[in-house]
């Protein structure tokens, strides 16, 4: 049997209930390429100790383990919360195709920057150590 993108959320939304077991916020992701799950994950970030422990991310390390490739180009991601920030440049990062969320985050509009972020110290050498790396590659 065929699944679609309801079959997705739905397992997406067990494993949410999995995380809100586990006393996270019950979030789940499954990532999908070409008609089958290849990385699933749940919130885990105060088990993990770890503040990227969001489900997108676990699902994308999850599907990047499975496939051997942090690449994930082509595949879809689907959450049962509107990701963040975060989530949604590892998402570009990794070259997902496309994302499907569930319920949107009320809390995603009103949240402030809490951390000061100041460019350019040491921006030349910086710089340069990147421009003679990618250099290299090419």
């Amino acid at each position: 049997m065929k699944m679609n993108d309801e079959d997705y959320m739905r397992r997406a939304l067990e494993l949410a209930m999995r995380a809100g077991a586990e006393g996270e916020v019950p979030v789940g992701s499954v990532v999908v390429l070409d008609g089958r799950i290849v990385g699933e994950g749940w919130n885990r970030p105060v088990a993990a100790s770890d503040p990227t422990a969001h489900a997108e991310i676990q699902a994308m390390r999850a599907a990047a383990q499975a496939l051997k490739n942090y690449r994930l180009t082509g595949a879809t991601l689907y959450v049962t919360l509107e990701p963040c920030d975060m989530c949604l440049g590892a998402m570009f990062h990794a070259r997902v195709a496309r994302a499907v969320f569930g319920a949107t985050d009320p809390k995603k509009k009103v949240l402030k920057p809490q951390t000061a972020v100041e460019g350019g110290l040491l921006a030349d050498e910086s710089g340069s150590l990147l421009k003679e790396f990618f250099a290299r590659k090419r």
